[in-house]
């Protein structure tokens, strides 16, 4: 239905309703600056936050794109949404009347609106017949489930647990044949099925314990189902509906949020009978998964609640809740790397869940572990290593190797030299010596991606013809052959395997921001289109890609045009390539250099004639490998640069 012009008080009733903190805190990971709240913004690509928020005027503002307003403005532009469309939906969610100018369309919209209420109508009946089996003859099974699980009648009580009796058609003769509900509005709430052979509906849960699900008002909106038998799945959660979707609901965050707010951190476990029972023991801080890997939705509506973003996930310690807790920080991770979620992982001693947990160990002891549960960067680290023997040639290769894809994910620089001097210290397995070296060596497998002036080399024998360059600058050389690498693969298509072999046999990354953002957006376009395309269809995908980032376009824009010289140069691609390619592997092999000269020059040949040999030949080997690479450098680059 076309939505009819809205009457000017309802508009003006959302915009009173509607927080601009609680609008724009669904999207976006907000935390406290000065007298309001800054974020990274939504509508453009930037690292440093520049978006703000002011719950006092009710107004956000970008100062990186400018992009402003208020709460309606925000969702029409992050949604694409039109201006009635923002209306009504924050209507819906804050409960206020719709008034149209054109009264005769009025009904019509308020029997469209009001689907959303009569299902909250049905849910929180049903909730109340499941209550009320509980304490029937044939629920008697199911309470003596919940008080063998250690719950208090009051905890019972507060959680509304319910029991769906063992028949097919019990709450469809309650709600239809007495309450007179329309077969199909229990249907669009998930609590009948249809039968799949013949007339006719049945129960969605049977013979289970229910645990009902509400949104952050209080209503339910669905419900968990724990069988008693030997039923399965063993929990059974309602379909998506109009109001439930799993993947966007924390069971008891309507309970968890003020303890969230007061004690500024947020618990997550995994299943409902842990979060009951952490709640009963007076743990109120915690909210449950629903059983599914943590997604990114659910992470931002638990930030909301906490200032300094600390998020403690305690999954089971079993090989699936380690998985479980893997995949919940493969969501976040891109938020934890950037120091925006403080996040921590809490693994139980014995494998067990916190409900487990609780049985023989009470509520304060859990508490400790919560204080001394690790940064996620170091459980991570800590899975790595695993019962691994780092004596073994292999096992140690293996982990170090692991741990320098870690290292090069984290974006901040204090942070990262913290774990680079974290991992040498595993990696030096207990000799202070070795600790130095280790780091180096870390830092010149994961300095690529963030190296922005690499050091000087000059072997000891320099050739000649390098005096046809000898006023460029290492990082002028290093951006030349990073551009022209680019240039190739934007503008010859035939080229453009060439050059992604290259870089990877190489394992080669491009060192400089703008230069690593463009080749980002040539990856992403990648993994979209097929790249045998024509040159201008790449051109132009990556140039739309790249107008969302006003400070990088700047600095990658020229690479989209060709002049004659570079029209010139791109006809010896194959040269470029390998001239380019060695100019970027010249600066990998000369910090290893450095790295073993140091560690010679420390090294007592008398004492250590074996250490001291080995190193003097690794430095032989990387001597003649630099200068192969200036040589190769050198069959074009004095030209074309």
């Amino acid at each position: 239905m076309q939505i009819p012009r809205l009457h000017p008080d309802t508009v003006e009733q959302v915009k009173q309703k509607a927080d601009i903190y609680d609008v724009i805190s669904e999207h976006v990971v907000l935390r406290k600056g000065g007298k309001g709240f800054v974020g990274l913004c939504p509508f453009h690509t930037e690292k440093t936050p520049s978006f703000s928020v002011s719950q006092s005027k009710q107004m956000y503002y970008c100062f990186g794109c400018n992009a402003g307003g208020d709460a309606i403005k925000f969702l029409m532009e992050i949604g694409k949404q039109s201006f009635s469309e923002v209306v009504l939906d924050l209507a819906r969610r804050y409960q206020v009347t719709v008034q149209t100018l054109e009264p005769e369309q009025r009904q019509q919209l308020q029997q469209q609106l009001s689907l959303r209420e009569q299902l909250y109508e049905i849910l929180a009946i049903a909730s109340r017949f499941y209550q009320h089996a509980l304490y029937q003859p044939q629920g008697e099974a199911a309470l003596h489930y919940l008080f063998a699980r250690k719950l208090r009648a009051e905890t019972i009580q507060q959680f509304n647990l319910g029991y769906a009796p063992d028949s097919w058609e019990t709450l469809y003769r309650y709600l239809v044949e007495q309450k007179r509900y329309p077969v199909q509005l229990l249907q669009q709430a998930g609590l009948l099925r249809q039968r799949q052979s013949g007339d006719g509906y049945y129960d969605y849960f049977r013979n289970r314990v229910i645990i009902p699900i509400l949104d952050l008002q209080g209503r339910v909106i669905g419900f968990g189902g724990r069988s008693l038998g030997d039923e399965q799945p063993k929990y059974l959660n309602s379909p998506e509906t109009e109001l439930f979707s799993k993947g966007k609901t924390l069971f008891g965050l309507d309970k968890a949020k003020s303890a969230i707010s007061e004690l500024d951190c947020a618990v997550v476990v995994e299943g409902y009978f842990d979060a009951i029972s952490l709640h009963a023991a007076g743990i109120t801080n915690v909210a449950a998964s629903l059983g599914t890997a943590l997604s990114l939705e659910q992470v931002k509506q638990l930030m909301r609640y906490s200032e300094s973003k600390q998020l403690i996930l305690n999954f089971d310690a079993d090989v699936a809740g380690i998985q479980a807790s893997e995949r919940a920080i493969g969501e976040i991770a891109n938020l934890a790397y950037r120091g925006e979620v403080q996040l921590k992982i809490l693994n139980l001693p014995a494998g067990k869940d916190a409900d487990e947990y609780l049985h023989t160990a009470s509520a304060e002891e859990y508490r400790k572990l919560l204080k001394s549960a690790p940064l996620w960067l170091d459980w991570q680290i800590l899975q790595l290593i695993g019962d691994r023997n780092l004596k073994q040639a292999t096992e140690f290769q293996h982990v170090a190797k692991e741990m320098v894809k870690l290292l090069q994910r984290i974006d901040n620089s204090d942070t990262r030299n913290y774990y680079v001097s974290h991992c040498a210290e595993i990696l030096s397995l207990g000799d202070a010596r070795f600790v130095p070296l280790r780091a180096e060596n870390l830092l010149a497998q994961i300095t690529p991606k963030y190296q922005s002036k690499p050091i000087a080399y000059k072997t000891p024998k320099q050739n000649p013809k390098d005096k046809a360059f000898p006023e460029a600058s290492e990082r002028s050389l290093l951006e030349q052959a990073e551009a022209l690498l680019l240039r190739i693969y934007l503008h010859c298509p035939e080229h453009r395997q060439a050059v992604s072999s290259a870089l990877q046999e190489q394992s080669l990354q491009f060192s400089l921001s703008h230069h690593r953002f463009l080749w980002q957006q040539i990856v992403d376009e990648k993994s979209e289109i097929h790249l045998i395309e024509a040159q201008e269809s790449l051109v132009s995908r990556i140039q739309t890609r790249c107008l969302e980032s006003s400070i990088e376009i700047a600095q990658v824009s020229p690479l989209f045009h060709l002049d004659e010289k570079t029209q010139q140069d791109l006809l010896r691609g194959t040269q470029v390539i390998q001239a380019a390619t060695a100019c970027m592997e010249r600066v990998l092999c000369e910090k290893r250099y450095r790295s073993l000269l140091k560690e010679w020059e420390q090294t007592d040949p008398i004492n250590e004639p074996e250490k001291s040999q080995l190193c003097h030949q690794s430095l032989y080997t990387e001597q003649k490998r630099l200068q192969e690479l200036d040589l190769m450098r050198q069959f074009c680059l004095t030209d074309l640069l």
